[in-house]
């Protein structure tokens, strides 16, 4: 169906072209980046480099009217100087530019744009109307923009980072979508930081065109993403994102954090991308529904990742807890509650069988207390002691730094167990400098670690949940 406004408007609502239009975006043969800079502090020069310093595959065109070479390349006078037409234009020219140049892209036959300026929606009535403008455009074009007031996008698999941000994130299965530019960039610095990537990463801006519903849906059918990741601060089509993400929640966990729960958040997040405001108890009750999983601060997105990416899925919430220390068990113990979970009770054959293997004042209940002096190996005795139990479907490893602790040999020990189960694993290693290396070494081996029992709790909390959701829906 054309877009009203004239017969020379193109129509691009199928979801057939949206998919397409989404794949253009992440796998260009060729970008063209329109306000390219040879200044440094400029988001022209930022954007470059980062796309030279990932080694896009593609090729790269500059454009600048008063330049003739930026970062060793030569640099085109307008995007209709350009030698063909390429798969994807990226714009960072000035507001006032910002028209006339998507009006060229699309007589040159470009046909996905980014557009990086700001300036529009987000600034008021005036704004708003430049935006709609900009669409009206872009469809008589048959153009799909990201943005405006969008830093970029990414896609590691194709060596693209094509924004602005300062850390370029590593490969991996999670794709990511984000309404806000500043905490798109905190995530990206924050991932790397704790060696966790990305399949696919988009900055969504003022989602003028394709917005929250069609990049959901794209990344629900990617084969490089595993877990979707989502930042919003309000919805472009509410209905549409919950059917979304109802198909999508069938095959991959969607982790989303909704902010603006509050009239203070929506009246800022009003104010920042012009996002519309919606009752947080009807947003709560109507992702519950479509499977989403929520998360309430940007540490419980983390945690909750970790745990999505990792871990398979637990058949019920029964958490045994094996220790060498009894104060963190207790704590273990109060959040199992809390969230909901429930501590397994142990066959008599487990119960035996830890009593043979533990020092003589160790606990063979659940939680099971190896002692301050557990080695490495008592640790794996008892692991695999308890992992055999049938009520058992998860398993939550404490561990506390003492003078004779082997916090890396532990690590070890438990990334084997991990290994060697269909049963969810996740380790907390409480301390400083004394566990730093060994939490390194099983986030590398891909068991969740967590520097709390609360935090590891709560994140296996959302798995239970989410696979307690798919039983449900399958039933």
């Amino acid at each position: 169906m054309a877009v009203p406004g004239g017969t020379s408007e193109v129509a691009i609502d199928s979801h057939g072209e949206t998919t397409a239009a989404i794949d253009r975006l992440f796998r260009p043969a060729s970008i063209a980046l329109i306000g390219a800079s040879r200044n440094p502090r400029k988001l022209g020069y930022v954007l470059l480099d980062n796309l030279q310093r990932s080694r896009f595959q593609g090729e790269l065109f500059a454009v600048n009217p008063n330049a003739d070479r930026i970062l060793g390349l030569a640099v085109y006078e307008s995007i209709a100087e350009v030698p063909v037409t390429p798969d994807l234009a990226i714009l960072t020219v000035p507001q006032s530019a910002v028209r006339e140049v998507l009006d060229q892209c699309g007589e040159k036959g470009v046909r996905a744009v980014v557009i990086i300026t700001a300036g529009f929606r987000e600034t008021g009535p005036a704004g708003r109307a430049a935006e709609e403008e900009l669409v009206s455009l872009a469809r008589r074009h048959g153009i799909r923009l990201v943005g405006p007031n969008s830093v970029g996008i990414i896609n590691t698999a194709v060596g693209m980072n094509a924004t602005f941000a300062e850390t370029a994130p590593l490969q991996y299965e999670v794709g990511m979508f984000s309404q806000s530019g500043a905490v798109a960039t905190a995530i990206l610095d924050w991932a790397r930081s704790i060696n966790m990537g990305f399949s696919k990463f988009v900055s969504l801006g003022n989602m003028a065109d394709l917005n929250e519903v069609d990049f959901v849906d794209y990344l629900g059918q990617d084969p490089d993403t595993k877990v979707i990741v989502g930042y919003l601060e309000g919805f472009t089509d509410g209905r549409g994102f919950f059917d979304v993400a109802r198909r999508v929640t069938a095959t991959k966990p969607l982790v989303l954090i909704k902010v603006g729960a509050t009239s203070a958040g929506r009246r800022a997040a009003s104010s920042h991308t012009g996002a519309l405001a919606t009752h947080q108890a009807v947003v709560d009750a109507a992702l519950r529904q479509a499977g989403v999983v929520q998360a309430r601060t940007m540490a419980e997105l983390f945690d909750f990742v970790r745990c999505f990416s990792y871990a398979p899925l637990p058949k019920g919430s029964r958490v045994a807890v094996v220790t060498n220390a009894g104060g963190p068990a207790v704590m273990a113990a109060d959040a199992i509650e809390r969230a909901g979970l429930s501590l397994a009770r142990f066959s008599e054959e487990t119960t035996r069988e830890l009593k043979r293997v533990l020092p003589e004042a160790g606990v063979a209940a659940n939680p099971v207390d190896l002692l301050g002096d557990a080695a490495a190996d008592l640790y794996q005795t008892a692991l695999e002691i308890v992992r055999a139990d049938p009520g058992v479907d998860s398993l939550l490893v404490l561990l506390t730094p003492q003078r004779v602790t082997e916090p890396e040999r532990t690590a070890r020990v438990i990334a084997f167990v991990a290994r060697e189960q269909s049963k969810p694993v996740l380790a907390v290693y409480m301390g400083g400098e004394a566990v730093t290396r060994a939490r390194e070494m099983l986030d590398w081996a891909r068991v969740p670690v967590y520097a709390y029992p609360e935090r590891a709790v709560d994140a296996l909390a959302a798995l239970v949940a989410y696979a307690d959701y798919l039983r449900e829906r399958d039933a």
